[in-house]
């Protein structure tokens, strides 16, 4: 009994002594911007016990100091801490990438990553590019292989180029399709004359999908050709209420200027080469005086929450743009509501999405400032005796008198809307009807002022327009899900009917008085007569699909889909067509063989074969066409003694001829890809291989029959493709994540062969030089087993002994006539690649996004026109290429030719970021703000190019008889340099 006494004595002791070493361990789990993770488990390791974060993140537990916490949460990466002297603990759990990336969008759905048989890019919100930002496209520059993105110019919101695995058509260019939260979106015009995609805040993005090949894009088919992106915004998640404010300002400038003479250069210059030296006796810089320091502005409100059956997200935002040219800004009133409710036992399912916008857009006249910003003579004043110089060399209009004359001010109103119920009629078994509309309105009004010196002279002049764009939607779906032993089968089955409506009416009126009021307030006073216009169009898109998903063992994959399309664009002898796609897949890291594999996680091989088309051509070209005519033989006399034209009736003659036969152009497209990952997921990627092939190309062409009704006529050409072929690859490595310091490095490429064949054409133009005595002459266009934008050029041989220039006979036939043209380069890159590196350390990151492409060649146009000998003897500024020549002439002409041609190849520093997460504890308002986040964003912070012109990323949106062109520096916007400080707080 002594010993039993003396025993339960020292258990009773030790008891006593671990419970008095316990204590209680209290704290706080976020992400890593501050948002609460309610629901996160928290687990003392080696034991059973743990406990879960209550609504806003906060745990209580009991723990002895030693022991080991392991915090965990779905998507995030698992953290364990070490319980020190601390009580209190602010845990915050990193984002699990491959855990992102487990599910991605497709067409009228989504699918887990490891069951993807096409090659699809996704990119979440955290790895969109940061800064001046104004629409989705900007947010994806650099981010994904075989996607090249430039913009048309520096101006705030300018239109994209958006190119996916290469050029695959002419006259419908390389717009690919948007569906926005399950919407497909119209590319038609909406008035506005910058990027469509405006309307959506990037800031309400949560992820962009690429779908790439035809095997993910061709449930999509007639409008697929060109590829798919898939944006979805944010919605509100069940047990999780946030709300997120975030301001910002940036500063822009111009990044780069064109290397002209500076005062002191040029009247050296003019008089060494005897020229008229106008002397205004000041010494200018007109780059600077005509552009400036823009300061943009943008503030963004965000909240969302959920319960068991419902959630929201809503937000409202400001986004003030200034460009680097006075008169060009971009202001965007923005609203989102998304709202999701489930019922009767979530068998029941609304989805809700609303997107409101405003945008005042208003624009200079590029082309002008440019012009005088390169050409000016810089020894005139700006200024004389406090006021702006009238009398300027060469007669010129002062051109900061010439900027306050032109104005382009464009308003557009725009809502996005649709709402989704979906219903599981039995288990497995779900209906989903998606009703939405689009509905754009825009009044855009382009004014000169009246203005008259002593030599100048303009009446005033104002073109205002109204366009309406409503695009309707109406989708029916059944999905079913079966799941039996080793077998999965998801089948969808849909009918969709879309309709497109759009109208515009145009007036221009002249001769307004000079009376201080801007000639768009007071139309009723314009003295010259009135050119009026209208035009209304209505397309109809209806169209039936199916998909089948199936996988065994989750190791064989096989995915088919189908889609019938009927267009009312095309004519009644081929108003269907029909896009089918296969794609087959293996999981190898399933297979038996793999399992004693530790270095291979994932490996995935895919291939996949489709179709898709292209619709995107004007409405009614299969339709005749008419006008009334008193032109030419259009008309003859009814009457007797009718003695003049006037007494002529009008003559019916045809504008256009009826074709039933056209048909859709066709994207034929094979792809094989690898997924892989290694070394615990710390290494990622894809490897992809492809061909797409696009035929029936769709044409407005002259007639070969030199007798036909009209001079222009649309058609398929026989036999014509167009070929891409590439190669595609994406890296991505990250650290371990669980220290102070973290990393992760990555990068992609692209190589990508573009091809014409079998055109019956000689050339068909994509771009042409314009100005006095150079307009229409080709600089570039298609060609046999060329690519697309393909420079079709003389050869440029010097000076001659004349002074003029002199060019190569390449055929040796003793004359220099077109035959002596040849293929100098292309405007299409051959190489696209990205790369980035981001650092973590503590409260600090900083992320540097870099991008680049080489193998193009850039026609500097704006070097044609401007610097030559001639403009230079005349008093106008020019650059050295003006005396590259000592013996050139001042007549010698500015002849098309390589002398302009220019390397295209560039790296660009593109995006550099540098975060702060400062901790609320430390300014005292911890219960009130769970995070504060601090940001220094450069945007276009140094450029690696030999260009000679102020930025060799252009795109300027011109197209030739239709066709888009490529490479041709037209007096693009230039190119700015920004610097954003950002402010973020989480509640």
């Amino acid at each position: 009994m002594k010993k039993i006494t003396t025993l339960m004595v020292i258990l009773l002791v030790a008891v006593s002594t671990l419970s008095w070493a316990q204590i209680e361990i209290t704290g706080t789990v976020t992400d890593e911007t501050g948002v609460p993770l309610p629901g996160a488990n928290v687990l003392l390791v080696g034991t059973s016990r743990g406990v879960v974060s209550d609504f806003d993140g906060n745990f209580a537990i009991q723990a002895s100091e030693g022991d080991v916490l392991e915090i965990s949460f779905v998507g995030m990466v698992t953290q364990q801490v070490t319980v020190g002297t601390e009580t209190k603990l602010n845990i915050t759990l990193q984002t699990d990438a491959s855990a992102l990336d487990e599910v991605v969008v497709v067409g009228y759905g989504t699918q887990k990553r490891k069951d993807v048989t096409g090659a699809i890019a996704s990119i979440k919100s955290e790895g969109f590019n940061r800064g001046v930002v104004a629409n989705a496209g900007q947010l994806l520059q650099g981010k994904v292989a075989g996607v090249n993105i430039t913009a048309a110019s520096g101006e705030p919101g300018a239109a994209q180029d958006v190119i996916i695995r290469g050029v695959g058509s002419l006259r419908s260019g390389t717009t690919p399709l948007y569906v926005v939260d399950g919407f497909a979106l119209d590319n038609t015009g909406i008035g506005v004359a910058t990027n469509p995609l405006n309307f959506i805040n990037p800031q309400d993005i949560e992820s962009i999908d690429i779908l790439k090949d035809a095997s993910a894009a061709a449930i999509y088919g007639a409008r697929a050709a060109n590829g798919v992106v898939v944006i979805t915004t944010k919605k509100g998640v069940r047990g999780r209420t946030q709300m997120n404010l975030s301001v910002s300002t940036a500063f822009s400038n111009l990044s780069k200027e064109v290397d002209v003479f500076g005062a002191g250069e040029f009247r050296t210059q003019v008089n060494a080469i005897n020229g008229v030296l106008n002397d205004g006796g000041a010494s200018t810089n007109w780059q600077d005086e005509l552009t400036r320091t823009a300061v943009s502005k943008n503030i963004n409100f965000s909240m969302s929450g959920g319960t068991e059956n419902s959630s929201y997200a809503a937000s409202l935002g400001v986004d003030d743009q200034e460009g680097i040219f006075r008169n060009s800004n971009l202001k965007r009133y923005s609203g989102r509501l998304n709202l999701t409710q489930r019922a009767l036992k979530d068998k029941l399912k609304v989805e809700f999405n609303f997107t409101g916008s405003k945008i005042d857009n208003t624009r200079p006249d590029t082309n002008g400032i440019i012009n005088d910003m390169l050409s000016m003579n810089p020894t005139d004043p700006v200024y004389t005796n406090g006021e702006l110089t009238s009398d300027l060399s060469n007669d010129v209009v002062n051109p900061l008198v010439s900027e306050r004359l032109y104005g382009d001010f464009a308003d557009n109103y725009r809502i996005l809307a649709n709402i989704a119920p979906s219903f599981e009629i039995i288990e497995g078994l779900t209906y989903r009807i998606n009703v939405g509309v689009d509905y754009s309105s825009t009044s855009r009004d382009v004014q000169v002022r009246p203005y008259a010196t002593e030599t100048f002279i303009t009446l005033g002049s104002l073109n205002s327009s109204s366009t309406i764009n409503q695009n309707t939607l109406v989708e029916n779906t059944l999905t079913y899900n079966f799941t039996k032993d080793l077998h999965n089968v998801t089948v969808l089955g849909g009918h969709s009917y879309q309709e497109t409506e759009v109208s515009q009416k145009l007036f221009q009126l002249s001769g307004f008085p000079d009376n201080g009021v801007e000639p768009r307030y007071q139309i009723e006073t314009a003295t010259e007569p009135t050119l009026q216009s209208a035009y209304a169009t209505r397309n109809e898109l209806q169209s039936f699909f199916g998909r089948l998903n199936y996988a065994y063992d989750s190791k064989y994959l096989l995915t088919a889909t189908i889609r019938a399309d009927g267009s009312s664009k095309f004519g009644g002898n081929n108003r269907y067509g029909y896009f089918p796609s296969f794609a087959l897949g293996w999981n190898i890291t399933n297979e038996e063989f793999m399992a004693s594999s530790e270095s291979i996680n994932n490996l995935k091989l895919r291939a996949s074969w489709g179709q898709t088309g292209s619709q995107e051509i004007p409405a009614k070209i299969t339709k005749a066409s008419y006008t009334e005519s008193i032109t030419n033989n259009d008309t003859y006399p009814l009457l007797s003694g009718a003695n003049d034209i006037s007494a002529y009736p009008y003559g019916t003659i045809y504008t256009r001829l009826a074709n039933p036969d056209i048909q859709w152009e066709v994207s034929t497209q094979l792809n094989i890809g690898l997924d892989f990952s290694l070394f615990n997921s710390k290494l990622s990627g894809t490897l992809d291989y492809f061909s797409k092939v696009s035929e029936n190309i769709l044409l407005e062409v002259t007639p070969t029959d030199p007798i036909q009704p009209t001079d222009r006529y649309w058609t398929n050409i026989p036999d014509m493709e167009i070929k891409n072929n590439g190669l595609e690859m994406a890296l991505d490595y990250q650290s371990d994540q669980s220290g102070d310091f973290s990393y992760n490095i990555g990068g992609n490429f692209s190589v990508i062969k573009n091809e014409v064949v079998n055109s019956p054409y000689q050339i068909l133009t994509t771009g042409a030089a314009q100005g006095a005595g150079q307009t229409g002459a080709t600089i570039n266009g298609v060609l046999n087993g060329e690519a697309i934008g393909a420079f079709y050029m003389l050869e440029f041989d010097g000076i001659g002994s004349d002074g003029l220039n002199q060019f190569s006979d390449r055929n040796g036939d003793g004359e220099i006539l077109d035959d002596d043209r040849y293929v100098a380069g292309n405007a299409l890159p051959d190489f696209i690649y990205a790369f980035y590196v981001n650092l973590k350390y503590k409260k600090f990151d900083l992320g540097l996004n870099f991008n680049g492409v080489s193998g193009n060649k850039i026609y500097n146009h704006v070097a044609m026109s401007l610097f030559n000998r001639g403009n230079l003897a005349n008093s106008f500024n020019t650059t050295s290429r003006a005396i590259e020549f000592p013996n050139e002439s001042p007549s010698n002409s500015n002849t098309v030719s390589d002398r302009y041609l220019e390397d295209g190849g560039y790296l660009r520093l593109n995006n550099a970021t540098l975060g702060y997460s400062l901790d609320p504890n430390l300014l005292g308002i911890g219960d009130m703000v769970n995070n504060i986040r601090l940001t220094i964003t450069g945007q276009n912070l140094f450029t690696i190019s030999d260009y000679s012109g102020f930025d060799p990323e252009l795109n300027t949106g011109i197209a030739t008889n239709d066709i888009q062109t490529y490479g041709i520096d037209y007096y693009s916007y230039p190119r700015n340099r920004t610097v954003l400080f950002g402010l973020n707080v989480a509640f």
